[in-house]
């Protein structure tokens, strides 16, 4: 796996890239708040049909922090890391997870880029956050953190493994930087736009997602024009890393019946 930075705007984002031999388009995958790029592991197993790269956002991982307020200017900072990474690495086909959606729903209604297809995971049109979730993330970042890992929120598991490597990735990203992903999400709403996007796209969801329930998945699956709906079985808001087989299995079966 090769491990490299794009930069633009003043700083560098890093990601990982991985190309087993795999023939069709570059897979790029955009994680959620207070995560980077190790929540797709399982999705590199991918590249030997699809080329995959997964990038830390700024402020995450290995990427350098942007200035930016919270809401519309850090999510267009977030989009321009994205467009740099896909400038490095030609990739065609976004994945998005919660506010990873966000960020790919964005560019897909702002930039000009040539996409092939937006795998939506996750995610959705519009991300408000819980007003007690809001507080603890400015106030008690301890709370914040035991309650996105409680009981179907990021995971159905209670895989001891998963449940605090994700907690260990949202105290790297820090209090700062994973309350302004979380603030960032609940100012995003694009529901009067997503009938726009004619990209074809696959709304993924995991079965017991509660923070973005498969209610907000069939909203894209019935707004967007040329969009499908999949559950993932056994699996909360980290469908990625709770079920990858399955996750996969999905995104590569999509890809497969709409790239030729």
């Amino acid at each position: 796996m090769e491990t490299a930075s794009a930069d633009h705007h003043g700083r560098e984002t890093a990601y990982r890239y991985r190309d087993a031999g795999g023939e069709g388009p570059t897979v790029l995958c955009v994680h959620g708040s207070g995560g980077a790029h190790g929540v797709w592991r399982g999705q590199f197993r991918l590249a030997s049909d699809y080329p995959v790269a997964a990038l830390d956002l700024s402020g995450h991982g290995d990427s350098d922090d942007v200035n930016a307020d919270v809401g519309y200017e850090t999510l267009s900072a977030y989009v321009d890391d994205v467009v740099a990474v896909v400038e490095e690495t030609d990739a065609s086909v976004l994945v998005g997870n919660s506010l990873g959606g966000a960020v790919v729903l964005t560019l897909a209604l702002e930039r000009d880029l040539d996409l092939d297809a937006l795998v939506l995971a996750g995610t959705g049109a519009k991300l408000a956050v819980l007003s007690d979730l809001l507080n603890w993330l400015d106030d008690d970042f301890d709370r914040a953190v035991s309650f996105l890992h409680g009981e179907d929120k990021l995971f159905h598991t209670d895989d001891e493994r998963l449940v605090e490597g994700s907690k260990e990735a949202m105290y790297d990203a820090g209090q700062a930087v994973t309350r302004r992903d979380f603030r960032s999400c609940h100012t995003f709403d694009v529901r009067d736009e997503i009938e726009g996007i004619s990209v074809p796209t696959l709304a993924l969801v995991g079965e017991y997602d509660r923070l973005t329930p498969p209610s907000y998945h069939e909203y894209l699956a019935e707004t967007m024009p040329d969009c499908e709906l999949e559950t993932v079985e056994d699996a909360a808001h980290l469908a990625m890393l709770e079920q990858p087989a399955a996750f996969n299995e999905a995104v590569k079966t999509f890809l497969d019946s709409r790239i030729a």
